[in-house]
């Protein structure tokens, strides 16, 4: 069976918090990470569990690491870019690729792929 995707833009989720998470962007991401894994058992309200969630990272969050329930994909440029590719490269073969940002031209760009798209309130971060 070929579980659901969940792709979280880690820079836009944690964006969305005004708690200082530019002092500490690897910080920032972690935290999110970490607030994220259990939905790889639970799932979201309109996506039961268990989904597959991957934590999308960029510029100085990229050497954070993976967790149980979460796979962390640096991205080797943009974020945006690299959540399009991980769209593309997945929607036909799963079920639901549902991707978390507020970001207006990602939502845009994924969604022309076939993506569902969540807001940052979402999920359980902070």
């Amino acid at each position: 069976m070929t579980l659901p995707l969940l792709i979280v833009d880690a820079a836009n989720v944690v964006g969305s918090v005004p708690d200082g998470w530019w002092r500490d962007r690897a910080g920032a991401a972690t935290r999110l990470r970490d607030a994220i894994a259990p939905l790889a058992v639970r799932g979201l309200p309109d996506l039961p569990g268990p989904v597959e969630v991957v934590l999308v990272v960029e510029g100085a969050a990229r050497g954070v690491d993976q967790a149980p329930g979460v796979r962390v994909h640096a991205a080797p440029r943009s974020g945006d870019d690299a959540i399009v590719d991980l769209v593309r490269e997945h929607a036909v073969e799963r079920p639901v690729v549902v991707v978390a940002t507020a970001d207006r031209q990602l939502q845009d760009r994924v969604g022309e792929l076939g993506a569902r798209i969540i807001g940052p309130r979402s999920l359980p971060y902070p």
